[in-house]
């Protein structure tokens, strides 16, 4: 479920929907929930509730990063079509990114790092589907959450709020 990698991961080059290069040290010493998102999975619901995470916490040092990926051919053409759709649906206030691949040859080297993280069940490797959470804490550890579990899951919010300072 923990690991730390080799390569850290604000080292690695990500860009915006408008297409700026930037990486994850922009948010470094926060607790970050990073998820590969789909506009037209039926697990988009969970926007809402990755959305209250990033209300209830982002004050005190927390963000949801979503990275669309149309890996399983459910999400939207376009940044600004994507961007919509999280702002207009969802009211969606996180940072959102380019869109990438998460698996596969041309997958994003961010997502080649996080799969090295093992699940509860002690798996590594492939991202399963939409949705899939990891969490990394201010020391560098990552923790994977599968797709179907849900962003306010116990063990989820367990871990932002031990990972984040007293409020």
């Amino acid at each position: 479920m923990t690991e730390l990698h080799e390569t850290p991961l604000n080292d690695i080059p990500i860009a915006t929907t408008t297409g700026t290069e930037t990486s994850l040290a922009e948010f470094d010493g926060k607790v970050k929930l990073i998820v590969n998102v789909a506009s037209r999975c039926g697990l988009a619901p969970q926007y809402e509730k990755l959305e209250q995470l990033q209300k209830t916490y982002g004050e005190r040092g927390f963000t949801v990063l979503g990275f669309p990926s149309n890996q399983f051919l459910q999400e939207l053409g376009s940044a600004e079509a994507i961007s919509e759709y999280c702002s207009t649906t969802w009211g969606i206030t996180f940072p959102i990114f380019e869109k990438i691949k998460v698996n596969g040859r041309s997958e994003h080297p961010l997502y080649t790092e996080l799969k090295k993280a093992t699940d509860a069940e002690g798996k590594a490797g492939k991202v399963k589907w939409n949705f899939e959470k990891f969490v990394v804490t201010p020391d560098g550890s990552v923790h994977r959450f599968r797709p179907r579990t849900e962003p306010d899951d116990p063990a989820i919010v367990s871990l932002i709020e031990s990972s984040l300072p007293e409020a």
